[in-house]
């Protein structure tokens, strides 16, 4: 299919065509990726209306559950939503292992909503490297919002954050120590947390894990000098306090376009993306590269016996992206 084809097919709302096109974006060969690029380019005027929210949180916070309980709730407000769910990806296969449809099965069934588990190919922080392709994608086909789920393991999130308009972190009560597995850094990154499973015996704990983070919170310069973090609760099994905490999403977004700051972080994130894909590309030129192919054993094994310094061995290896000269 040629490019018209499948931009026909977004701007009819054709979800089979949708599926297709985030298929061929995540594709890695060369003339997929050249179509991918042709079709995201001419579907840009068609973007940037969406909400797009991104989630992560520590081990067992319960994300898809509370994504579920969130999208359920968008659609009795009348909204549509995408979900891209990046799971982590299989050593052998490369393939996503998590299965998040099995995970929101509410959602999954709904019209309105597209779900779309993704490998994150090992990516820095969890997130495919073609994810914010997919996004607006997405936007395109006419989403209202744009859930970004990663895998939130401890790796750096700095790269959804730079994607979205608002970054949630969910975190547990009664884990111990209320801070466990939370870095300074997430905290700086997040627009909000939501301290998630605030029901039954567990409500009590919630509300000291909130005065904890807030004191947290309070200790850290905010990204923007019109919006300072909150700290929510909620359960995703009751959705109590969903409401809550996508009116904040809401209060967000309409504080920072007042204030002039949203159009300028939508610009960051556009060259953040170009910087981002310079370096992918740069790194794949340095993969393919013949002479770097045929040297790097003999350095590798260099460097493992203390003969050459990794500095000097890293030199080399560079000088073979424009020079095929051998060692």
């Amino acid at each position: 299919m040629d490019v018209q084809t499948y931009i026909d097919g977004i701007l009819a709302k054709n979800r089979r065509m949708l599926a297709k096109t985030i298929t061929l974006v995540e594709s890695t060969l060369p003339e997929h990726q050249a179509l991918a690029s042709s079709i995201v380019e001419k579907l840009l005027p068609r973007t940037g209306k969406a909400i797009r929210l991104g989630i992560t949180g520590v081990p067992g916070a319960g994300k898809s559950l509370f994504i579920e309980s969130l999208g359920l709730y968008l659609l009795q407000q009348g909204l549509s939503m995408a979900v891209l769910a990046v799971d982590p990806s299989s050593r052998k296969s490369g393939g996503s292992i998590l299965a998040d449809k099995t995970r929101m099965e509410k959602l999954c069934r709904e019209e309105q909503v597209f779900i779309r588990p993704s490998p994150s190919g090992g990516a820095l922080g969890g997130v495919a490297a073609k994810t914010r392709e997919t996004l607006l994608i997405c936007e395109a086909f006419g989403f209202d919002v744009v859930i970004v789920e990663t895998v939130g393991v401890g790796q750096s999130e700095t790269t959804v954050a730079s994607m979205v308009d608002f970054f949630l972190v969910l975190m547990l009560a009664g884990a111990g120590d209320e801070l466990q597995g939370l870095k300074k850094g997430i905290l700086e990154l997040a627009d909000a947390v939501a301290i998630n499973k605030a029901d039954g015996d567990n409500l009590e704990k919630a509300r000291e894990a909130r005065h904890v983070y807030d004191q947290a919170l309070a200790l850290l310069t905010p990204a923007s000098r019109h919006w300072r973090p909150p700290v929510l609760t909620c359960s995703a099994l009751t959705s109590a306090g969903i409401p809550e905490i996508w009116n904040t999403v809401l209060a967000c977004r309409e504080k920072l376009s007042a204030a002039g700051e949203f159009q300028i972080k939508r610009q960051k994130q556009a060259l953040d993306w170009m910087w981002a894909m310079v370096h992918e590309g740069l790194k794949s030129r340095f993969d393919q590269n013949e002479g770097v192919k045929k040297n790097l054993p003999k350095i590798l094994d260099f460097v493992e016996r203390g003969l050459k310094n990794p500095s000097s061995a890293a030199l080399e290896l560079l000088f073979f992206l424009d020079n095929k000269t051998t060692i």
